[in-house]
């Protein structure tokens, strides 16, 4: 076993401090990355106050995770020793269900991926996962991504979370240049949207309850911005082909449906701790459809990455000491940050 640096968390309550796990000695297909930068997800939040249910301690969070490969398995053929490796949300699943079959493991129904942290291992131990807050990881080649050189270590890193959670549906769902594009939202989720639907020559609108944000808004690459909280909002109605919902925290869903046009697509990425409520006639009259998308599977995700490498998008970031990790969860929280935390591992 691998004696191995992180930051965990004994409770719902407790703060993430020092803690030493172990990795497993990598195997035939696997690979030890040191980890360079790991970004704080909304959802480590979530997971770590146990906000979703389930949550299995000591938790050490963190699945937006960048390194460089120290050691292959004698059988792994994709990497090499000295090369960039990215891990996302997930680090294995079943591999013959359908949805595996077809590319879409974080699906998987046999009963799901083996998410990176705060998941079950398919050994026959039924290990605990630990997360990217840590020194360094163990991950089969089939489910690491290549990370390009050209980027900024620290700035890709919320890619492999916030960056394929916004571009799978946009891709899902097929928006086209010049589509009206409603972006609900402009955080660590948003301001990605907003990036990757400009960059498909969207027409994009974003919908924010701070007008301070309107300056990022455009500087991002939206044409349009509105405040939510502007009673004229309903001017907009059944303008917009597709919107895409990032928020976390509860906020009105019916509003946004009627911004869209007939067969309009609203997807939902944000996961608020309490049930939206829907209303039918908020779909039924202009027969539009709300869906949710979770992530993206290991071949859209790479396809992602190299799609960012070639339009030279990033995460805005600020990057941060593990030591000051408690504080960037409440600055998360309220919103301080512009517009993901990453942490330097060098720190840890």
């Amino acid at each position: 076993m691998l004696p191995t640096r992180a930051y965990a968390t004994k409770g719902p309550s407790s703060p993430l401090e020092p803690f030493t796990l172990e990795r497993r000695e990598p195997g035939p297909h696997d690979l030890l990355i040191e980890i360079l930068y790991c970004g704080i997800c909304h959802s480590d939040i979530h997971q770590t106050r146990n906000e979703w249910g389930g949550a299995v301690f000591p938790m050490v969070p963190g699945h937006e995770i960048v390194g460089r490969v120290t050691r292959v398995g004698p059988q792994v053929k994709r990497f090499e020793v000295g090369e960039l490796a990215g891990v996302g949300c997930f680090v294995d699943s079943c591999r013959v269900c359908e949805s595996c079959k077809e590319g879409l493991e974080q699906y998987c129904d046999n009963p799901s991926a083996v998410w990176t942290y705060n998941g079950i291992e398919r050994d026959k131990k039924k290990t605990q996962t630990y997360g990217g807050y840590s020194s360094q990881i163990v991950v089969d080649e089939t489910y690491t991504l290549k990370i390009s050189p050209k980027l900024p270590l620290a700035n890709v890193a919320p890619l492999l979370c916030a960056g394929i959670t916004t571009y799978s549906p946009l891709r899902h769902f097929k928006v086209r240049p010049g589509q009206r594009v409603g972006v609900v939202g402009l955080g660590g989720l948003g301001h990605m949207a907003i990036k990757l639907a400009a960059a498909m020559d969207a027409d994009v609108t974003v919908f924010s309850t701070s007008q301070k944000k309107e300056a990022d808004a455009r500087r991002l690459g939206a044409r349009n911005f509105v405040l939510t909280k502007d009673p004229n909002l309903q001017a907009l109605a059944n303008r917009f082909d597709f919107i895409l919902d990032t928020v976390s925290a509860p906020h009105d869903a019916n509003a946004y449906l009627n911004l869209l046009r007939r067969d309009g697509v609203m997807v939902l990425v944000g996961a608020p701790e309490k049930p939206l409520e829907v209303r039918a006639f908020s779909l039924i009259p202009k027969r539009r459809t709300l869906a949710g998308s979770n992530i993206g599977g290991i071949r859209e995700t790479q396809e992602m990455l190299d799609y960012c490498a070639q339009k030279n998008i990033t995460s805005d970031v600020e990057v941060i000491p593990m030591q000051q990790v408690n504080e960037a969860y409440e600055r998360t929280v309220k919103g301080d940050v512009r517009y993901r935390f990453v942490i330097d591992m060098k720190s840890l």
